[in-house]
């Protein structure tokens, strides 16, 4: 046995503390000033986003000559008996289509107030209450879960807010700890439950690692370059199924490992949510998830990277540090939704170990959207029905309606549309899916809209093929779609390929439908 040289303990010592050093970082303790100054203007955009979209659309989804008024669902809920608890909406006071505009135009204006740090606290308050209001109102157009992604982040973002009137980078406030973590115990759901869900599910597309080979082309709203990604051969797709299920399921982990491994962690989430959105149009989803992700970061990390004129004068000036008394709301709060979360956690990967006070809790305030469940594409699709809406004057020559984004005309490429999110093109996926009209209750409705020429549900097409009067007869056609190759689409220009699949919804006049 080899006798140990003196100094070979001490190096192997200097050794490990270097490394140690290496990933914890700097010994100071962290501080998120910076970062939470840079999230809460991304959240600011977010909001933008989700409100001024909407408000372009909501007369046609849900107004008095909509496709689903929101006024005859409040009518709905008050003959059941339903409350304001029940059915959290500002839509109770009025639901008229100037109730419907004021919120989504007040909303973009809070927004802007958010991105220019003007009454921050306040505006972000008023913002979950108003898409709140929104989502209830907007009944089965708001049901996507970004929207309550959006309210579970903007709830945290009310109490991560510094709360004052005028913009002042000087005195931001210390932000508190505590929301720091409960924002990465949402983030660390997200993820996790969108990695577990698809194993739990036991669909054999991602079992078998061939996932991509059809996601590509039967999301709901595909880009330009998800095309391109469907052509690349099988080894290519299975490797990224590979790097999903490394990223939903090993890297939310890290979240809560040390500093650098933590930012490796969040480069990782970055870089496949950035591949994600690059291939679909997912509206604001991932840009709210890549928001969230910033939160894994502290201000040493960022002030390398940003321009001095954003973190000198937030770093170079002392913060007021928290007052006691603000712990006497952060804490409980830490209690609130550290026991909604345990919750969550426990149904969804069915533990069943929560105290029934816990699990009454839950349900209690389930109806705000405060924590909740996620897990897109637990079971891919495989196929691509498409519906095609037709009109007819004479019900033999019928003529095509052209909505703006989904997949129609074969030689329309896909579209760049995210953070925009065109509801009623999502919804009509759905539909095709359900390949039948008795399920989605809307679309009866819709289809007399058409042929009562309603401007505000015309308003949401691209293509009215009926623009002085509308037509007699309306009908819809299901086709199987799916993208072509380089060949084909050399060869005819086409993006798309499809074959009938049948009838959809019958030739149908105005009367019928009354």
């Amino acid at each position: 046995m080899l006798a140990e040289t003196p100094d070979s303990r001490p190096e192997q010592k200097d050794w490990l503390d270097n490394l140690i050093e290496f990933v914890r970082g700097p010994s100071e303790k962290p501080s998120y000033t910076v970062t939470r100054w840079i999230c809460l203007r991304c959240l600011g955009l977010i909001y933008f986003f989700a409100f001024g979209s909407l408000w372009v659309q909501i007369l046609g989804l849900v107004g008095s000559n909509g496709i689903a008024p929101v006024s005859a669902f409040m009518d709905s809920l008050q003959r059941r008996g339903a409350t304001f608890w029940q059915v959290p909406t500002l839509l109770w006071l009025n639901s008229s289509d100037s109730a419907l505009t004021f919120l989504c135009a007040a909303g973009t204006l809070l927004s802007v107030l958010v991105i220019f740090d003007v009454l921050t606290g306040p505006a972000l308050a008023l913002l979950w209450l108003f898409y709140l209001s929104l989502f209830y109102g907007g009944q089965v157009f708001l049901g996507f879960q970004w929207d309550i992604l959006l309210l579970e982040v903007g709830f945290l973002a009310i109490f991560f807010a510094p709360w004052h009137v005028l913009p002042n980078r000087t005195r931001q406030g210390t932000p508190s700890r505590i929301v720091v973590w409960l924002y990465r115990i949402a983030l660390f759901r997200l993820l996790l439950e969108s990695g577990y869900v698809k194993l739990a599910s036991g669909d054999p597309t991602w079992s078998g690692l061939t996932a991509t080979t059809y996601h590509y082309w039967t999301q709901p709203l595909p880009t330009p370059l998800a095309w391109y990604m469907n052509q690349l051969p099988l080894a290519f797709h299975k490797g990224e199924v590979l790097i999903t299920f490394f990223v939903e399921l090993i890297v939310p982990f890290l979240i809560f490992a040390p500093r650098r491994i933590r930012f490796i962690a969040a480069g990782l989430i970055a870089g496949h949510k950035t591949l994600i959105l690059l291939t679909g149009n997912y509206t604001f989803f991932n840009f709210l998830t890549i928001a969230m992700y910033i939160l894994l970061l502290d201000d040493t990390f960022l002030q390398r990277f940003l321009p001095r004129g954003i973190t000198v004068p937030i770093l170079d000036t002392p913060q007021p540090t928290v007052p006691r008394w603000r712990l006497a709301i952060f804490i409980p709060l830490a209690l609130f939704i550290g026991i909604l979360n345990l919750v969550q956690l426990s149904g969804e990967f069915q533990l069943g170990v929560m105290p029934t006070p816990a699990i009454q809790l839950s349900q209690q305030v389930g109806q705000f959207f405060i924590v909740n469940g996620y897990g897109l594409f637990a079971s891919m699709t495989t196929s691509r029905p498409e519906i095609i809406v037709e009109g007819s004057n004479d019900g033999q020559n019928w003529l095509p309606y052209e909505f703006k984004y989904k997949a129609g005309d074969l030689a329309r490429a896909p579209a760049w549309i995210e953070p925009y999110q065109p509801r009623l093109d999502w919804q009509m996926w759905f539909a095709a899916l359900e390949g039948s009209p008795n399920v989605e209750g809307w679309f009866p409705t819709f289809a007399r809209r058409l042929l009562e020429g309603s401007p505000q549900v015309l308003a949401l097409l691209d293509k009215n093929p009926f623009p002085d009067k509308p037509p007699h007869y309306i009908r819809a056609e299901l086709y199987n779609y799916r993208f072509t190759d380089f060949a084909t689409r050399q060869a005819t220009g086409n993006w798309w390929q499809r074959e009938p699949a049948g009838e959809f919804f019958p030739p149908s006049t105005l009367a019928d439908l009354k």
